[in-house]
């Protein structure tokens, strides 16, 4: 079955653009100019992924992104003609897995979408993985089933925060720096704002785990080499 893409854009040409991209590779297209509709039919219809302007005449596309991960975790990449990093960081916090700026190549776009789709069909594909299974002080994830519970509660994951919490338990008690976990996760070249991204990831993880701020239970900071857990 096609994968079902949503396209969020009051910039018609863009929105237009991106739908013929997206359909001449066999994808499944719901667009929308506004965020009204584009709630409505989140609603109704079983999504695979989102694609979401930040900037709609009427409800802005955090607002969605906020409505998409109280049910959803299909995979959500953010468009925005702003470049400010608080606003990349705002996304990423609030659930998106990907961002881009316009104007954009739209062939980049695809190539993002086909990877985010990779990633969201491993992660519901339990069958297909062999290995398995951590439990670190209460904290417990299972890659046969991607579920993860916090002392015999689940913690609803993301795919890629389930990507990036596996690969810290798969390493536990090494610290496995930004850049490592941004080229193993994401897949891509370690870049001067990748850091960003990967903090505010890091961030809704803690959120998601109860974590204090100071003095964090699982997923500690090494100041200027990155990231562990203990084992």
């Amino acid at each position: 079955m096609n994968e079902k893409i949503l396209i969020v854009d009051d910039e018609r040409e863009i929105a237009d653009l991106i739908e013929v991209y997206l359909k001449n590779d066999g994808y499944e297209v719901y667009k929308f100019y506004n965020g009204t509709d584009a709630l409505a039919c989140i609603e109704s219809t079983p999504l695979d992924m989102a694609v979401l302007d930040v900037m709609l005449p009427d409800i802005d596309g955090f607002h969605i992104l906020q409505k998409v991960r109280e049910k959803h975790f299909f995979p959500v990449i953010m468009l925005t003609a702003k470049v400010e990093d608080m606003d990349k960081i705002m996304g990423l916090t609030l659930g998106a897995d990907d961002y881009i700026t316009k104007p954009f190549n739209p062939l980049e776009l695809i190539a993002r979408v086909k990877t985010q789709l990779r990633r969201y069909k491993s992660y519901n594909h339990a069958g297909e993985v062999t290995q398995s299974f951590h439990d670190i002080r209460g904290l417990t994830i299972n890659k046969d089933t991607h579920a993860c519970t916090l002392f015999g509660e689940t913690v609803s994951l993301t795919p890629l925060e389930f990507s990036i919490l596996w690969y810290l338990c798969e390493n536990k008690g090494r610290v496995v720096s930004s850049e490592e976990l941004f080229e193993k996760v994401w897949g891509e070249k370690y870049l001067d704002n990748s850091n960003n991204t990967v903090m505010a990831h890091i961030g809704r993880l803690r959120e998601k785990l109860k974590e204090p701020a100071k003095h964090p239970k699982f997923i500690k900071t090494v100041w200027g080499v990155g990231y562990k857990i203990e084992a």
